[in-house]
């Protein structure tokens, strides 16, 4: 079997720094591989937050997590600067899959990437919503075609 090679910054539109932390690292001295599903998150959520006006705290509409997974290609350890990268490989009515790489400053491929669905509900029904308009339009801004 073969390994797929890892994406490149090219592949990706919007980037983010990521702060690692301490208490990211595992007794083999390198970011435990659950840790890489909070840098998807957060990356993904700034990304909404920032540029599709989500409102975390009082907003109608939520993100919901309803898949994701991860490819890892080689090890970063605390106090490494990262950078997340996002793009959107599949955009629905109510939903969206996130393509999302995760860099060391500087290097030209992934050390890691993983795919991030989201399904937007209504708050207080947790029934699913048409993504709200502002928030459409910023995932179209780093669609990528298939």
């Amino acid at each position: 079997m073969s390994r797929a090679q890892p994406p490149a910054r090219t592949d990706y539109p919007w980037f983010t720094a990521i702060t690692t932390r301490w208490s990211d690292n595992d007794v083999y001295g390198h970011v435990n591989n659950v840790i890489y599903y909070s840098y998807f998150d957060s990356v993904a959520n700034r990304y909404l937050i920032d540029e599709g006006g989500l409102d975390i705290h009082d907003g109608d509409t939520v993100g919901l997590v309803v898949n994701s997974g991860c490819d890892y290609y080689s090890p970063v350890a605390y106090p490494e600067p990262l950078q997340g990268a996002l793009r959107v490989d599949r955009l629905g009515n109510s939903s969206v899959q996130y393509g999302i790489g995760i860099f060391r400053e500087g290097d030209e491929k992934a050390c890691a990437n993983g795919t991030f669905t989201h399904v937007f509900v209504d708050r207080a029904s947790n029934k699913p919503v048409p993504i709200p308009a502002q928030m459409r339009e910023a995932l179209e801004a780093i669609a990528v075609s298939a």
